[in-house]
């Protein structure tokens, strides 16, 4: 069984492709403000289309508290390529293809259809977790929660 990550833990660096290819680390992209790093199940499906489009929507106020989002799913970088330029999403979208990082979160799901579970963390720039979102079916709860988050955070 993979360890859940909670609230206060600290988040070991991690390095992925993002949908143009480049490999990115979690440190490199925390040098800039806090990730809102949120796992979803499969790009292009509708769920994620909503959930993606929401934080999509909310850039200015992300970008108002130092914070930027961060998409990860187990699609290839192909995928995770279409699936930005479709909706114009203009944030990193991480291709975790072996799914050793949605199982070092604790987000892997049993059945495979869709490996991966809907949950956001909201982590600080020391790597800390300052929030976890876990709504399968609400999808702009999660951007919504996370932003309550950071700027809780910044009070």
């Amino acid at each position: 069984m993979s360890e859940r990550i909670e609230v206060a833990d600290k988040v070991e660096d991690f390095a992925l492709p993002d949908e143009t290819g480049t490999t990115r680390k979690l440190t490199e992209l925390l040098a800039e403000g806090p990730v809102v790093l949120f796992f979803y199940p499969a790009a292009l499906t509708p769920g994620c289309t909503a959930e993606a489009c929401h934080f999509r929507d909310l850039a200015a106020e992300f970008a108002a508290v130092g914070a930027h989002p961060v998409g990860i799913s187990g699609d290839s970088v192909e995928r995770q390529q279409e699936f930005a330029g479709k909706h114009t999403l203009g944030m990193p979208l991480l291709s975790d293809a072996d799914g050793a990082i949605r199982e070092r979160f604790g987000v892997k799901r049993g059945f495979t259809l869709a490996p991966t579970k809907r949950v956001t963390y909201v982590i600080a720039e020391d790597r800390t977790v300052l929030e976890v979102v876990r709504s399968e079916l609400r999808m702009n709860t999660h951007a919504d929660r996370a932003l309550s988050a950071l700027r809780a955070h910044r009070g």
